[in-house]
């Protein structure tokens, strides 16, 4: 069986023709002199609590962000409810004020006045609720 390659890679550091070039194989001509890597830095005694800490934090972070996320998404489930139940009364009094038009367009002559009234009382509350 093949032995296991060693951790670290060599650099090897080649000077030819008054070049440095550096490869990870040997120089095939001129001088050769193999790099030592530095090994990587002991970890940090308090790096596994410190690594705790940051994802409990994070956890927390998360959580109050998903919670002022649904907050949200109840006042806009509620504002849509209001938006929706305004257009609707909008609609009626619209709807109202066309019919009493209509009202005093076939209004016989004795009842025009009357028409009148309610036509101009329909187009009062609309413009009071509904302002365009």
């Amino acid at each position: 069986m093949l032995a296991a390659a060693p951790a670290q890679a060599q650099v090897y550091k080649c000077t030819a023709g008054g070049q440095v070039t550096y490869s990870q194989t040997p120089c095939e001509r001129g001088a050769e002199t193999v790099l030592a890597t530095p090994a990587a830095p002991a970890p940090s005694p308090d790096a596994a609590k410190d690594l705790q800490r940051m994802q409990r934090e994070s956890k927390k972070l998360e959580q109050q962000r998903l919670k002022r996320q649904a907050l949200q998404e109840r006042e806009d489930a509620r504002l849509d409810r209001a938006a929706g139940l305004r257009r609707q009364k909008c609609d009626k009094l619209r709807l109202d004020r066309k019919w009493a038009d209509d009202d005093v367009r076939r209004a016989a002559p004795q009842a025009v006045e009357g028409a009148r009234l309610k036509a101009a009382r329909a187009a009062e509350r609309l413009a009071v609720e509904c302002p365009a």
